[in-house]
């Protein structure tokens, strides 16, 4: 396969696209992405046969996505996401005084059907973008794409404190959400 970065384009830039569409859920910024990663590609080419280019292309955008969530964040204010000062009485209505689940979560089967999962994804989707920028990043590093909550911290430039408090209000909000959109009682 060639090393060309036309063909490299050809060959794999719609995937790429369509992948870094799915993460970020902006046109823009896929875009963005796709052309950081031919960029960075084009100027390391460290491409040594190990992996397929589209393995090795889809770690590079990856890396991306990430930088670009993060610059987000950093340029987003605290205050746009979080008021630690602030008590937040909708979510102590899901717990004890001890902390602990007064009604547990329902699970989520995986719908039998596309058409009841692409419904679910539907609105998924929606209540991802009903929540702050920082928080879905922080849930999408955290639950989507597995990171580690010390890499996580290290790379929000985030206490662990902070980032457990933005992920909990971001896993209660989803969760209220899919309740009231999703399952039916």
């Amino acid at each position: 396969m060639s090393n060309n970065v036309n063909d490299w384009l050809n060959d794999h830039g719609d995937y790429l696209y369509r992948f870094a569409l799915a993460r970020l859920k902006d046109t823009h910024q896929a875009e963005d992405a796709v052309q950081e990663t031919m960029l960075a590609a084009i100027k390391n080419n460290s491409f040594e046969g190990d992996s397929s280019i589209r393995t090795w292309l889809t770690g590079i955008l990856k890396h991306k996505i990430i930088d670009m969530q993060r610059k987000l964040i950093r340029e987003q204010p605290v205050s746009d996401i979080i008021d630690l000062d602030a008590s937040d009485e909708s979510m102590d209505d899901f717990f004890d005084k001890t902390g602990h689940w007064l009604d547990k979560p329902q699970s989520f089967d995986m719908p039998d059907h596309a058409l009841e999962q692409s419904q679910f994804l539907s609105v998924l989707d929606a209540c991802m973008q009903k929540l702050p920028k920082k928080l879905k990043v922080i849930f999408m590093l955290r639950d989507v794409h597995e990171m580690e909550n010390e890499n996580i911290c290290k790379e929000l430039d985030i206490t662990p404190t902070n980032a457990w408090v933005m992920l909990y209000r971001a896993r209660m909000g989803l969760r209220k959400c899919l309740e009231m959109n999703w399952v039916k009682g």
